[in-house]
């Protein structure tokens, strides 16, 4: 009875293992498929995708494709929406509404909401769960319900080379300067100006470059070590392997 109750449970455990890989086999198949490139751009109508620009499968919510532009060589996460205009179907003019630049990097899950321009100029990263939005609720009318009044709106723009960390938010009106970093969790509305750091909601200034003064506090941690031209990725590999095993024991003198 155990020798027939081992085999039985021998081949319920291969069955589940074959029917995951299936799975997984079939998912990576469905992500690759449904990717949205210049080539396959499936439903969507965007007036203008880059070259190399994907969108990975499956998206978050799209609509105003028309008046959406997105740059050459992109990379937008599972589950990222962007959206011009308050809702589907509306006539929002002859110009682009939301405009992403080469090389923009949208990460998962994250959003970009935009009824008024909002413009994310190129090489501009974003970690995961960044919301970024030219609306915002209004509450002028005490009576109401906040989330019947309506909503205020202003131009947002996000300046190159920037980097938003994950969770970061962007309000309306904001305009960030270039190579700006926002740390996770933070607030921004307002200008903030080139190479600076900000942090906390509201967020504020915490750190700033200028070609005088440099780093202003000063950076705590060295600079990184940028690779040496020539080395290739096989070279690179072999050397984390390498630093990862453990030290040859000595034999004892």
């Amino acid at each position: 009875m155990r020798k027939n109750q081992n085999v039985f449970s021998s081949l319920v455990a291969a069955r589940r293992r074959a029917v995951s890989r299936a799975v997984h086999r079939g998912w990576r198949w469905m992500r690759d498929t449904g990717a949205v490139t210049a080539e396959r751009p499936g439903p969507y109508r965007f007036r203008r995708i880059g070259t190399g620009t994907r969108l990975a499968f499956p998206p978050g919510t799209v609509f105003g494709e028309p008046w959406i532009e997105l740059g050459d060589h992109c990379v937008i996460g599972e589950q990222v929406t962007l959206t011009a205009g308050m809702m589907p179907g509306l006539d929002l003019g002859p110009d682009p509404v939301l405009r992403l630049g080469d090389g923009v990097v949208l990460g998962r899950g994250s959003h970009v909401v935009a009824s008024r321009p909002v413009v994310i100029e190129r090489d501009v990263f974003c970690g995961p769960y960044v919301y970024i939005t030219s609306d915002n609720h209004s509450y002028d009318d005490p009576e109401q319900p906040v989330g019947r009044q309506w909503p205020r709106s202003a131009p947002v723009t996000i300046g190159a080379g920037s980097w938003l960390g994950a969770g970061a938010v962007v309000l309306p009106g904001a305009r960030l300067g270039r190579n700006v970093v926002v740390a996770a969790g933070a607030v921004v509305r307002g200008e903030v100006p080139d190479h600076a750091v900000v942090a906390g909601a509201p967020a504020k200034v915490v750190r700033r470059w200028t070609a005088a003064a440099g780093w202003q506090p000063p950076l705590r941690t060295p600079a990184p070590v940028p690779v040496p031209e020539g080395v290739t990725s096989a070279q690179l590999l072999a050397l984390a392997e390498a630093a990862g095993r453990p030290d040859p024991v000595r034999p004892a003198e």
